[in-house]
């Protein structure tokens, strides 16, 4: 049988649509590819349930962290989430379980609880504070003490002597508390700034000067600090994320010269996108923009606060409130 001759052009074209189908292919390959590299061990705990970890959030913690250690950024085998947008106060003493330590090289995945920045009422101002259970403003302005949503590199931690609390019949004990510093991009990149990072949700309060020469921790004239020891777990924080006590000493040894990722949902773009739907009637459920359901009834719509906007208007409201001079810590009245 005798073959007839096909024109080079046609053939030219053949090849590129060949080519065409086959970039197209692989392509689609790849995106399916993407959507399924969550490891099935890890996959079965995303969902919007307690203690499970939304889709979006997941993604994108992954996604930094794998970025990171690409970079050589980060080598440690665990990376953190916090989806802020759930509720942090259960009631009744539970607490939401809201920020995930994630280790895939041992198939381990936690959920802990965690607090959101409180945020602030400048009265007669502007308020941009927020409840216990739910937070509804976020923003990255200095002295806002807000959440802000985003990418974050954990750095350097620092012990700090708080002060003596009673914890028995004539006995106390000293609260030593370690922060970690979190260094942020994009949005977060102030974080150093602001003083942003992780640390456990305890302090003292009531505050007075105990007489104490032989602690290595006196004055010079051997007075202590000594207080009233607060667990806040159930609160707020002045925009880091605090943990439990309990779960503050699992989590700060983790990092403490081995830096990881932290990626906090939501950031601006989501916080707007939930805002549009909410204002126009639309729903999130579905291919939406992501927000805990609880959260969202209760707070009605969210608000991101940035730094351009807010920064002069705190900066003005100190001007016009100067904090009264600090008030000597009084000696403590013996028991």
């Amino acid at each position: 049988m005798r073959l007839r001759s096909v024109p080079l052009g046609i053939v030219n074209i053949l090849s590129l649509l060949v080519i065409v189908i086959a970039l197209t292919a692989s392509a689609r390959s790849f995106a399916a590819l993407q959507r399924s590299d969550v490891p099935a061990w890890l996959q079965v705990h995303i969902g919007e349930g307690e203690g499970q970890i939304a889709q979006v959030v997941l993604e994108r913690a992954r996604a930094l962290y794998l970025k990171k250690v690409g970079e050589g950024a980060v080598k440690n085998p665990c990376y953190f989430a916090m989806d802020a947008t759930r509720p942090g106060d259960l009631g009744n003493g539970v607490l939401g379980r809201r920020y995930y330590v994630i280790c895939e090289a041992s198939r381990s995945f936690r959920a802990v609880s965690a607090g959101h920045g409180g945020g602030r009422n400048l009265k007669g101002v502007v308020d941009f504070a927020n409840g216990r259970r739910c937070a509804k403003n976020f923003g990255n302005a200095m002295d806002s003490e807000l959440t802000a949503g985003g990418a974050y590199v954990t750095g350097e931690a620092r012990t700090l002597f708080k002060g003596y609390y009673r914890v028995g019949a004539k006995q106390d004990a000293v609260l030593l508390r370690t922060f970690v510093q979190f260094d942020g991009e994009g949005e977060t990149a102030n974080a150093r700034q602001r003083a942003i990072g992780g640390h456990a949700a305890a302090l003292l309060r009531g505050m007075c000067l105990r007489k104490n020469p032989n602690s290595s921790y006196a004055n010079h004239d051997g007075y202590v600090p000594f207080g009233r020891l607060v667990n806040y777990a159930a609160g707020r924080s002045n925009g880091c994320t605090s943990w439990s006590p309990a779960d503050a000493e699992q989590i700060i040894p983790m990092v403490k010269d081995d830096p990881t990722t932290l990626y906090i949902y939501p950031e601006s773009r989501d916080i707007a996108a939930v805002a549009k739907t909410v204002v126009s009637g639309g729903s999130l459920s579905g291919t939406g923009p992501y927000w805990d359901a609880s959260c969202l009834k209760e707070i009605g719509a969210p608000k991101f606060w940035p730094g351009k906007i807010l920064e002069p208007i705190i900066a003005q409201y100190r001007k016009d409130h100067p904090t009264p001079p600090p008030q000597p810590v009084p000696i403590c009245k013996e028991p």
